[in-house]
């Protein structure tokens, strides 16, 4: 069995140029999604959600990307979850990406803030009902007596709103992440790797730079 240091793999699928990237990070980040999806990557959504809370203690979990655009990147939660608690106190956060099967990560620092609650509504409306009722039973970070607890509240919950339509729940929301640096990473053989900085500026465009890898 080889040890720990014994596993490495070798990336040459891509390179990433300086003069073939996109003057907008958004639209290189729209460029390395739509060719994430056509690989057929299972979760392509899937990312690591990073905060902290004001004294500096981190805490990192996966969430999944529910939207973007050009202001931002859209997760849904519990705002009583202890990320909306770090959140509340230190409304920073960063994001990544890692695509193994493109050798590629996108890594995402910027500023959090609540969505619309039209916007909450819309996505809470289009999830299952399953889903909306777990919204509604599960006290997220909290401590609980145990798994058929948890269980017994759906139930109760099902039964409470029968075939009526179930609202969102006033603790469940939307976060928007407002992008201030991107940088996208791209494996390369020898540990060479390409990585390109994006950074926004006060006048709204991109500065682009390439760091070490």
């Amino acid at each position: 069995m080889n040890t720990l240091a014994d596993i490495r793999k070798e990336y040459r699928l891509h390179r990433l140029n300086e003069e073939t990237v996109a003057d907008d990070a958004m639209d290189q980040f729209e460029r390395w999604w739509q060719e994430a999806v056509n690989s057929v990557i299972e979760e392509v959504n899937a990312m690591t959600l990073a905060t902290s809370s004001a004294d500096g203690l981190p805490s990192a979990r996966i969430v999944l990307l529910k939207g973007y655009h050009e202001r931002g990147f859209q997760f849904y939660t519990n705002y009583e979850s202890f990320k909306a608690k770090q959140i509340l106190e230190n409304p920073r956060a960063c994001l990544v990406f890692f695509w193994k099967e493109l050798e590629r990560q996108i890594r995402i620092t910027g500023l959090v803030e609540k969505v619309s609650q039209k916007d909450s509504d819309a996505y809470f409306n289009s999830r299952p009902a399953g889903s909306r009722i777990g919204a509604w039973a599960s006290p997220q970070s909290e401590v609980i007596e145990n798994s058929e607890w948890l269980a017994s509240r759906a139930n109760q919950l099902e039964i409470e709103f029968g075939e009526n339509p179930i609202p969102r729940p006033p603790h469940w929301g939307g976060y928007l992440v407002r992008p201030v640096t991107i940088e996208f990473w791209q494996g390369r053989p020898n540990r060479l790797h390409d990585r390109i900085l994006y950074s926004l500026q006060e006048n709204g465009h991109w500065m682009i730079e390439r760091l070490a890898p």
